[in-house]
């Protein structure tokens, strides 16, 4: 009987291997792995828009965020062991406040740079949104749940928090001001904080004055070392911009200041804004971020070292003091040697919950679209277009995610239920400027168009290519990204042969977040059952 009985397992595991995916390893990105395999990285180590990036270390484990703006869910957590190799493991925002703003898009609204602090067992994320104030959710595990978002100190235009819990107890907070919304920038004030880091105490105190020699100083983050408190500011401009770093003996200052890294004769503009880490070993490093553009801010580690107390990041040739940023260097010694790692990209929609690497522009709302679980695919639902849009830009049910290379192709397959004229489903590009190709139902006949739309966050308008008539209701998508950001549209119904559609164009950037591709579904007018989309997959490849 017991011969039987494992005879059956393993016909079972045979037959059935999606009953063990949980077990299954996970996928290595085909267009972008950091790790080059030979104890040494190349940068970007997360070539994807992970901007003002954060971490803390807690024993052998790394925890990184970031900024997610509109994108919902929000403050992505990734984990390493290695700080080269990243996995995403999930998000501290599910929904953002204030909800009645938020479930519609509010293009460059949301988190700004947050800061991620481990303080008596337990996780803390402050993150500001510029509109409404500062911020805070916790957790015991960083993979979640974690707590609803409490305003710790409401006003316009506070950005960029940092907490520190200092060796007597005692509470402060860091932050700085957006000019957008404040009409005040380029400073750096701190506020004492209540212990439970709850609330703000009394008033805040200005630190520095950026604005002669350090302009649109901004993104400070606390840490305290041999005696002195330091704040890492980044300033000069986000896609220009240096690495600041004060220090002094006493938390209110005064401070002295020193740049401690920048471009120097390297390829790697604005090197700025991130996160001191330390290794178990003994060695320090720093992740920030690289603006590219279309391709967002990615996330470089550059070795640190301190020289007479001051910490200097990256490579100083010359000794000045002042690094400059790494593209290849050697891993941390952190005595093991980790399996290649890269967050999620392409999916299958096999399982019941979406998988990490997706976002919606705004808060989800059930009606977008739902996994199907064992059924194998996503269901996408037709929403009515909002009634001022003269193109996609203010759409909110767009399901997307973060380039991951500067070159790579994104192939879908999926099924249209058309159930009215109007309606449509499509693979877009999104961003300042936008591309898309769509599957559309018009006078009972399904079609196939592309479009471009430049200055999109302006009102422009869409140019259309010539429609196709199709004779299937399945299709497949294909968008190819070239160098430079250049994308190229086609499809097939066969999954073989791909014909191109319209002109190619060049991505660009959203608001403050880079490029995205995904998919969206519309129609014209609300009706009481409105056609759907089926995507069986989405895969990235080279």
């Amino acid at each position: 009987m017991k011969r039987l009985f494992f005879i059956f397992l393993i016909a079972f595991w045979l037959v059935c291997p999606k009953s063990i995916s949980a077990q299954t390893p996970d996928a290595v990105s085909k267009v972008w792995v950091a790790d080059n395999g030979d104890g040494t990285y190349t940068n970007p180590v997360l070539y994807a828009d992970y901007s003002d990036p954060d971490a803390v270390r807690v024993g052998d484990d790394y925890y990184l965020t970031a900024s997610s703006f509109n994108c919902i869910p929000g403050l992505p957590i990734l984990h390493s062991r290695d700080l080269v190799n990243w996995k995403l493991i999930g998000h501290a925002l599910p929904k953002q406040p204030p909800f009645d703003v938020f479930n519609k898009v509010q293009h460059g609204g949301g988190v700004w740079a947050p800061c991620i602090r481990y303080n008596k067992n337990e996780y803390y994320i402050y993150y500001p949104d510029p509109d409404f104030g500062i911020y805070m959710v916790k957790a015991t595990n960083p993979a979640g749940p974690w707590s609803e978002p409490l305003l710790v100190q409401a006003g316009k235009g506070l950005i960029d928090p940092s907490p520190l819990w200092d060796d007597d107890g005692k509470a402060y907070l860091v932050y700085a001001f957006a000019g957008s919304r404040a009409g005040v920038k380029s400073v750096i004030l701190i506020n004492r904080m209540a212990p439970d880091g709850t609330k703000l105490i009394g008033n805040s105190v200005m630190l520095i004055d950026g604005h002669k020699n350090h302009p649109t100083i901004e993104g400070p983050k606390i840490y305290k070392r041999n005696g002195y408190y330091y704040i890492f500011a980044p300033a000069g401009g986000v896609p220009t911009g240096w690495q600041m770093v004060m220090r002094s003996k006493n938390v209110f200052g005064p401070y002295e200041d020193k740049i401690v890294m920048a471009q120097g004769k390297t390829d790697i503009n604005g090197p700025h804004q991130g996160a001191w880490v330390d290794t178990k070993t003994g060695e320090h490093w720093f992740l920030n971020f690289q603006d590219l553009g279309a391709y967002g801010r990615v996330v470089h580690l550059n070795p640190m070292k301190w020289v007479n107390d001051w910490p200097v990041i990256g490579v100083d040739a010359d000794g000045d003091g002042c690094g400059d940023p790494v593209r290849t260097y050697k891993k941390p010694t952190i005595g093991k040697t980790y399996p290649k790692m890269t967050p999620p990209e392409s999916d299958e929609f096999n399982e019941s919950e979406l998988g990490f690497q997706w976002q919606w522009h705004a808060n989800y709302q059930t009606t977008w679209g739902f996994p199907s679980g064992n059924l194998g695919f996503f269901r996408l639902n037709c929403i009515p277009r909002p009634a001022e849009a003269v193109n996609l830009w203010n759409v909110s049910n767009m399901l997307l995610q973060k380039f991951p290379a500067p070159e790579f192709t994104a192939i879908a397959k999926l099924t249209f239920d058309a159930r009215f004229d109007g309606e449509e489903v499509g693979l877009i590009v999104m961003g300042l400027d936008y591309g898309r190709i769509s599957f559309k139902r018009e006078n009972g006949k399904l079609t196939v168009e592309s479009a471009t739309c430049k200055q999109a966050d302006k009102g422009g308008k869409e140019e259309l290519s010539t429609a196709q008539p199709i004779e299937t209701n399945t299709i497949y998508f294909r968008v190819q990204v070239q160098k430079g950001a250049e994308c190229t549209f086609s499809y097939s119904t066969d999954g073989q042969t791909f014909s191109t559609i319209g002109n190619s164009f060049k991505a660009r950037e959203g608001k403050w977040i880079g490029a995205k591709v995904g998919f969206y579904a519309l129609r014209n007018g609300i009706i009481n059952d409105a056609g759907s989309a089926d995507i069986d997959w989405f895969r990235i490849e080279k």
